[in-house]
């Protein structure tokens, strides 16, 4: 099976569901949608003239392809460089723009307990995920083990100023955790800026809400991890960001095991026990990077530490799906969502 074509239909579907649950209204919903970091991208924007929204959407459009070119972590760009001079032991000044991102991410990883580390990029690549087909093989051993004895970490880059250096040349950057919620807080604050109030945008699964729909809120659809169709829905509010982590986007499958992207930093592997987790982010200005970035620990925390992570991390409204299907969801989010599968084992959870 082409693991590509798969992720693309998974997502694919989920954007369908999700456009077939938020343009289900006869008033006017301008949209425009676009492939970038490696997904589906929507824009709808509602109750503003045609020619403003379609020229707000494109600007937002351009700039998730900067975005995307610019921190591309395996085809030559500016995080590629950058890695390039970490590993040959050089410092190497950096845009304000990427040192932001650098102390952004450093301040996550410290506070997921490094479960959500950017800095492992040779890791990832190692599993076979700095790549646009997922080959069903394994690392290397040995290669494997000497990652695991001298592993790296984001918090191994000293930022001083636009300067970065790094003692350990095993760190590599890779922000494919954390960009697509980047994306989302610009994209809500370039559309304000053109004047747009209600608008809904969706990178492959992770929304952000402006306004409303003609009045009624924002419905999304949310994917379930095994099965064609929606789990559950949900009425975003204004400023509201919602991110999913989950095993059937980016995976392989070899002996019958399934080996997702979502790679545990301190083990050093993809992590095996959780379908899938799905935040909501109340309103801030970084809403987007939350959604995305915070659903890397709660996912890679498993049964026994997913709600201590969670409330570590200050999130009150989150899902998760087990390995074997079972769902837990705090009461929080349980109150906002509507579950299509009445069938479904479900624990609301403190």
């Amino acid at each position: 099976m082409n693991m590509k074509k798969a992720w693309r239909s998974r997502l694919c579907l989920l954007s369908s569901v999700l456009c077939l649950l938020i343009t289900g209204c006869s008033k006017s919903v301008v949209t425009q949608e676009s492939y970038v970091f490696g997904t589906r991208v929507e824009i709808l924007i509602a109750d503003a003239p045609e020619t403003v929204a379609q020229t707000a959407a494109a600007a937002v459009l351009r700039d998730f392809d900067e975005l995307h070119r610019k921190y591309h972590a395996w085809q030559p760009s500016e995080l590629t460089t950058v890695n390039d001079a970490i590993a040959a032991g050089k410092s190497v000044d950096v845009s304000a723009e990427l040192a932001g991102f650098i102390a952004d991410t450093q301040n996550f990883a410290q506070q997921s307990r490094y479960r959500f580390d950017p800095g492992i990029g040779r890791l990832i690549q190692l599993w076979g995920f700095q790549s646009d087909e997922f080959p069903p093989q394994l690392p290397d051993p040995a290669d494997l083990a000497k990652w695991r004895t001298h592993p790296a970490s984001i918090m191994q880059l000293h930022l001083a100023g636009r300067a970065v250096t790094s003692a350990n040349r095993n760190v590599a950057l890779d922000f494919g955790g954390y960009l697509k919620g980047v994306a989302l807080d610009r994209a809500a604050a370039s559309l304000k800026a053109a004047g747009i109030k209600n608008a809904i945008v969706n990178i492959g699964g992770n929304v952000i809400a402006l306004g409303d729909k003609y009045g009624k809120p924002w419905k999304i659809g949310i994917q379930h991890p095994r099965r064609p169709g929606t789990l559950a829905t949900l009425e975003l509010r204004d400023g509201e960001a919602i991110g999913t982590s989950g095993d059937y986007q980016r995976y392989f499958e070899l002996d019958g095991k399934r080996y997702s992207h979502l790679l545990d930093p301190l083990r050093g592997e993809p992590a095996q026990h959780t379908q899938a987790v799905t935040l909501l982010i109340p309103p801030a200005a970084d809403a987007g990077a939350r959604s995305d970035a915070l659903s890397k620990p709660v996912f890679i925390a498993g049964a026994k530490g997913w709600q201590e992570a969670a409330h570590e991390l200050g999130l009150k409204q989150a899902l998760r799906i087990d390995a074997d299907g079972n769902i837990e969801v705090t009461s929080a989010l349980n109150q906002r969502l509507v579950f299509v599968d009445k069938t479904l084992n479900i624990k609301v959870v403190d």
